[in-house]
Formats: structure tokens, C-alpha cells, sequence
């Protein structure tokens, strides 16, 4: 199975959106993350080796265990890219936001 390097379709899954925010507030092993889901271990390896070939984490081996860390820079891309739209939905909340206080004050 070839891996793809999307970023996009790495963070559209649930699962691989959940490790990443348990890895932001410490670097991990695949047992520590595993610990937190309902699947088996091997399935969580899997969603970190798309993660990582994603380049949005990050794998450092200490001693006997492998540790996982985000990437930051790569989910500042994500970020940046992203904020395009974040300024289309303000600006359409706001204006919303406005026709729904001019028509409550009718």
C-alpha cells in the first residue's frame, strides 16, 4: 500500500485528528497514544505512519521506545492555507450577524 503525503487527507480522519491533539502537549510512544482508543495498537501504527508520511509528526528513538512529536511547522502550512477561508466565514457571520439585528429591531 503506497501512502499518500497529503496533509488534508491525513487530518480528515477522526482518529488521526485525535492523535494529533494528544501530541500537542507531549511526545509520546505508539502505547501511550494507543491507550487512549478503542482500536488495536497495530491500527493506531498505521495512523501514525500516515501521519508521518505526511510530515506532520515526527518519530525520535530513545532507547528502546520511539517517541512521536507534531510537526509544528507543517501544521502552520495547514494553518495558513486554511485562514483564507476563516476570513470568508467572518465576514459572512458578520454581515448574519447584522441582518439578524436589523430584522430584530423592525
Amino acid at each position: 500500500m503506497k501512502l499518500r503525503r497529503d496533509p488534508f487527507q491525513a487530518i480528515a480522519d477522526p482518529t488521526r485528528r485525535a492523535i494529533l491533539v494528544l501530541l500537542t502537549s507531549q511526545a509520546l510512544t505508539a502505547g501511550a497514544i494507543a491507550k487512549n482508543f478503542e482500536t488495536a495498537r497495530p491500527t493506531i501504527s498505521k495512523h501514525l505512519q500516515v501521519l508521518g508520511a505526511c510530515d506532520l509528526i515526527e518519530s525520535n528513538p530513545k532507547g528502546r521506545e520511539i517517541y512521536y512529536q507534531l510537526k509544528v511547522d507543517k501544521l502552520k502550512e495547514i494553518d495558513s492555507w486554511l485562514e483564507q477561508f476563516r476570513e470568508i466565514w467572518e465576514d459572512r457571520f458578520n454581515n448574519l450577524d447584522k441582518l439578524l439585528t436589523k430584522l430584530k429591531n423592525q
